[in-house]
């Protein structure tokens, strides 16, 4: 595990910008999607983070959090995760639910960079592709489970 702590919006953006640095070298040849699931309190930042991670993307759309409409999917202008996957299971129950939004088909996608809020609303650890990771946000600190 790794610790990033943030106060600031600034070292937030420096966290999103290694974390994808990293994460691009690690995953850079893969067979599926990588999926990050999100965890942490109402107004931890999942949702901050996800904004960083899609600006540091090339993405240029708004990024508004997914928790009505459960999904949104933005083409991004970076070549190792050219589409960036938003999904909020906040108000998802079971892992079923997922398959509405055509999850296996969405994961077995290489081109996708998933990140879920709220995965532990769907037990989504039972059923993730080998390229995924967790993080954990509490009192700006981020906890990240590879």
């Amino acid at each position: 595990m790794k610790t990033f702590m943030s106060k600031s919006l600034e070292e937030t953006t420096k966290i999103a910008k290694e974390w994808l640095s990293d994460l691009a070298d690690k995953y850079a040849v893969r067979d599926s999607a990588i999926v990050v699931g999100l965890s942490g309190h109402l107004g931890a930042g999942k949702t901050a983070f996800t904004k960083l991670v899609a600006q540091e993307l090339g993405n240029t759309e708004t990024i508004t959090s997914p928790t009505f409409v459960i999904m949104k999917i933005y083409e991004t202008k970076n070549e190792i995760f050219p589409r960036l996957i938003h999904i909020d299971a906040y108000r998802l129950e079971r892992q079923e639910e997922l398959e509405a939004l055509r999850w296996e088909a969405l994961v077995a996608d290489r081109n996708n960079l998933i990140m879920i809020e709220w995965p532990e609303n769907v037990g989504l650890k039972d059923f993730l592709p080998s390229a995924h990771l967790h993080f954990e946000i509490r009192d700006g600190a981020y906890t990240i489970a590879l």
